[in-house]
């Protein structure tokens, strides 16, 4: 388990059922104690590192698969379940949940839902929610409740599958969902260029609108941790301010190699005469998912502002660090920005007096994923500009976990901001 001093815990409580963890949180509510629910301890540096001792609360032993009727491409798991191991038993029978998670050996599928990660493949399959069809959880009172169901037009109760995804842990301790599920495509290829700015990029952005290509994907690569990567070595990165721009391509041997071929053509017309059909495919592919948790950056942001204006974003975090490397899943609007140093002048006065702003006029927002120092965590720093919905979550927070018992400090207070 990933503490290593984010989460402030004497001891760790491992429950084995669903009653065991309501059990515990009635007894942590009864007492005060502040709870931490943990899953594979990926994300533990995600959100404001919270300070109030507690104690820990491990999913690890609910990792059973409670039911998977295939033909419904459905299946329904035990939040301790790991990605990893979802993956296999679902490849026997050539279906996917297509969700791309870093360390998926550990990330567990409840942990994925409370911190909402969502991939390179969410421009085409759509954002993890869209999948989480029903949910069981123990709010901070010792109650457990859930909604939705096990089939795919259950719409019964209240949307408690969207609410819990990306809660933090702080509403419920999720401990059993269940999954809509696609079948894995015949072929999947990537396609990517060199573009030599931020201009070029906007054009070939703009020109996937419009494409007659159905992409998975849509990624805009920049900086040291791509420049020397192999699958991209034979396109030209001679320019400091290059970006490279890679399109996942999925579905029938047909249609996938029409695309190809479409797309190179509409590349052309827009004057770039060197287009990399990437062999190794799957290695790159490795690449984009697992790279948010490969660096070892001082300081992760992540930005999320309309599609349009992902290039701007991406000016703004080179102008505080030149050798900031980018990842931006570029059809969506998210910018991963992992920065090569901790900014000189400060990490508030670097976000919320630079980034920020940018991604504010562009309708959109930056967060803070990773600070492994912990300077500066406040939460304007960590979470941007917030006002009447940080009143709408203080107002649910308040009605799930009266007591602050959940994740206390880690997303929204039941107090003012400024508690711990």
């Amino acid at each position: 388990m990933k503490d290593n001093g984010f989460l402030p815990t004497k001891d760790t409580l491992h429950p084995a059922t669903q009653d065991e963890i309501a059990a515990a949180v009635r007894e942590a509510c009864e007492s005060g104690t502040p709870l931490y629910p943990v899953g594979g301890g990926t994300s533990l540096d995600f959100g404001l590192p919270p300070k109030a001792q507690g104690r820990g609360l491990s999913l690890a032993k609910l990792d059973r698969i409670v039911d998977y009727p295939a033909r419904d491409m459905t299946v329904t798991v035990e939040a301790g379940v790991t990605m990893k191991s979802l993956a296999d038993l679902l490849a026997k029978e050539r279906q996917r949940l297509p969700v791309d998670v870093p360390q998926a050996d550990r990330a567990t599928i409840g942990g994925v839902i409370a911190t909402n990660w969502n991939g390179p493949r969410r421009f085409g399959e759509g954002a993890l929610r869209d999948f989480v069809i029903g949910i069981h959880a123990v709010d901070g009172r010792g109650l457990p409740f859930k909604g939705g169901g096990r089939v795919v037009k259950n719409v019964a109760g209240y949307d408690f599958c969207k609410l819990l995804t990306g809660s933090l842990g702080t509403l419920g301790v999720i401990d059993q969902v269940t999954l809509r599920l696609k079948p894995v495509p015949d072929q999947s290829a990537l396609v990517a260029c060199s573009l030599p700015d931020a201009a070029a990029a906007d054009r070939h952005l703009a020109a996937l609108v419009t494409s007659k290509t159905t992409p998975t994907a849509i990624e805009l690569l920049a900086g040291p941790a791509w420049q020397d990567d192999a699958a991209l070595a034979a396109l030209n990165h001679s320019s400091a301010s290059r970006l490279y721009l890679v399109v996942g391509l999925e579905g029938t041997g047909k249609e996938v190699e029409f695309m190809i071929r479409q797309l190179s053509a509409e590349w052309k017309e827009l004057g770039i005469e060197s287009t990399l059909l990437v062999g190794e495919a799957a290695a790159l592919w490795h690449r984009h998912i697992e790279i948010p948790a490969a660096v070892d950056s001082p300081l992760v942001h992540k930005a999320s502002v309309v599609p349009s204006f992902v290039t701007a974003v991406i000016a703004a975090a080179r102008r505080l660090d030149p050798d900031c490397s980018i990842q931006a899943h570029a059809g969506n609007g998210i910018v991963l920005i992992q920065m090569s140093t901790f900014p000189a002048q400060g990490l508030s006065r670097a976000l919320v007096g630079e980034l920020q702003p940018v991604a504010a006029a562009h309708h959109g927002q930056v967060v803070v994923l990773a600070n492994p120092s912990g300077a500066e965590m406040t939460h304007q720093s960590v979470w941007g500009v917030t006002d009447s919905p940080l009143d709408l979550m203080t107002a649910v927070k308040r009605h799930f976990d009266p007591k602050d018992i959940l994740n206390r400090g880690r997303f929204v207070y039941v107090g003012s901001p400024g508690a711990a």
